[in-house]
């Protein structure tokens, strides 16, 4: 009878905790502090301000990053977790299991995250040292654009994108022998970095259009979760290629039109 608890609480509170992490996106967008969630400020952290307020601003704007990720890309990575639950059912650590898999999973996101974070804190500070950058910001939409969709037709995309596409083989692949909490928490992390792998330059697209619009999460969260899970899911990777490769270049189309 315990199994069949864990298993009907499990999907239930898996997705309770996707929509709490959507609920306090949306409130956090509307609240006072959501310059946090969309970077409006990122370029004004400095360390002459004092160290305190910096890391205050760090935790905020990496904290913003999770609950994206949890909000975004845990939905996609329902189907291998099931997977592994159903495979662990049997064991009496199964919930600590399950959850050192979304622990490894969610961890190399943070990871990515960071580094995303540190990288576009470098493009903010290029911002306010390049006068060619403030005078054509229109750059800072058209490159993740057209970087994004490039990158659907790279081969490391889709061998990426197989790999999530399969989360039966690899779970199979990654869990055999050794120490059951290790392999685990390095199964969650091996699917984190094929998933990073298939989907960071879209993910990359929220610090285009705004990691604060919870709309924009919305929609590519969807097409992630379709890119990733649906049957006919893999076909869609070209067209979204098309889509982002005409929408950046119809930005730089039109600013060049207005140079002349």
């Amino acid at each position: 009878m315990k199994p069949l608890v864990h298993r009907n609480l499990f999907l239930p509170a898996l997705a309770g905790l996707i929509v709490l992490a959507w609920l306090a996106l949306w409130l956090w967008e509307r609240s006072p502090y959501g310059r946090y969630l969309s970077h409006a400020q990122l370029g004004a952290l400095s360390l002459a301000d004092g160290v305190g307020p910096v890391l205050v601003q760090a935790i905020l704007y990496v904290g913003g990053w999770m609950l994206m990720t949890v909000a975004m890309m845990l939905p996609t990575a329902l189907p291998l977790i099931e997977i592994f639950r159903r495979l662990a059912r049997q064991r009496a650590d199964r919930a600590r299991l399950v959850t050192l898999v979304i622990l490894g999973y969610l961890g190399v996101w943070l990871a990515f995250g960071v580094a995303a974070h540190l990288f576009d804190l470098a493009l903010h500070q290029a911002f306010n040292r390049q006068y060619w950058l403030q005078a054509n910001q229109w750059v800072f939409g058209a490159a993740p654009l057209l970087a994004a969709g490039a990158f659907q037709f790279s081969s490391l995309k889709y061998r990426c994108l197989d790999k999530c596409r399969a989360p039966l083989a690899f779970v199979i692949q990654h869990w055999s022998g050794g120490s059951p909490p290790a392999q685990a928490l390095r199964l969650g992390a091996h699917h984190g970095l094929f998933c990073v792998g298939c989907c960071w330059a879209l993910m990359l697209l929220m610090f285009a259009v705004g990691t604060g619009n919870v709309g924009w999460m919305l929609a590519l969260g969807a097409l992630m979760a379709v890119e990733k899970n649906a049957p006919w899911g893999r076909r869609l990777s070209a067209p979204l290629g098309v889509a982002l490769l005409g929408w950046g270049g119809l930005i730089v189309l039109n600013h060049a039109w207005s140079w002349q």
